[in-house]
């Protein structure tokens, strides 16, 4: 009877140790296994955020049209190279033809005009009693007589020099604004100029600065539909 007393008392304190150091480890691996699903979770949650990120950054990367635009710095330099390079980089090969024209069609006017003068130059310096028979500048030109006015020969000849300066002043302002064209059609290429946009203008009450009077100001703002 008292070794039955005695197993019964053993097995009943072994079951309670048992139970006892089982609990916390059931806890852990509950509390283990509650976590797993959230760190999952979590980690395929960033995975996707950083695979959108990058498709996002890809699609704006292939969507961006500055990507294919030439520099603004490269096409300046090449238009002062040669006319018209800068137009042609730009995608604008119709303007190329206006550039030349201009260009030669002052050209030829200034080698017309040079040509004038120099023939007047001559006639008034060997038409002119004061200066020497040496024909400093070349013969007189046989359009023009031997009897003409002195200080008509003498302004035709000023006239053609004045006209010239002018052209070759021309000539200058159609180069530089065959460079320029060239280089701020090369930054206006990369601005949004697509039905996206629209204007927003907006007027609203304010106080005048030097015054103190009150006013208006009006702004325009430029916003994306």
């Amino acid at each position: 009877m008292r070794n039955w007393i005695a197993c019964s008392i053993f097995s009943n304190l072994f079951l309670s140790i048992s139970i006892f150091l089982c609990v916390p480890t059931l806890g852990q691996s509950q509390q283990l296994n509650t976590s797993l699903p959230s760190l999952n979770k979590n980690f395929i949650t960033n995975t996707d955020t950083y695979n959108q990120a990058l498709k996002f950054e890809s699609d704006t990367t292939s969507r961006d049209p500055s990507r294919d635009l030439p520099d603004p710095t490269s096409v300046l330099y090449k238009s002062m190279i040669i006319p018209g390079w800068g137009q042609i980089v730009n995608k604008q090969a119709w303007k190329v033809p206006i550039v030349y024209a201009t260009l030669g069609g002052l050209g030829y006017y200034s080698v017309h005009l040079t040509k004038k003068y120099h023939d007047y130059r001559a006639a008034y310096y060997n038409l002119n009693p004061d200066t020497p028979d040496d024909l400093r500048f070349g013969s007189t030109p046989s359009y023009i007589p031997e009897g003409a006015n002195l200080n008509e020969v003498r302004d035709l000849r000023n006239k053609f020099r004045n006209n010239r300066d002018l052209v070759y002043v021309g000539i200058v302002l159609a180069y530089g604004l065959n460079i320029v064209d060239a280089y701020v059609f090369a930054h206006m290429r990369s601005f949004d100029v697509s039905k996206d946009l629209s204007m927003r203008p907006r007027v609203k009450p304010a106080v005048m600065a030097q015054s103190n009077m009150p006013g208006i100001t009006f702004s325009i703002d430029l916003i994306t539909k």
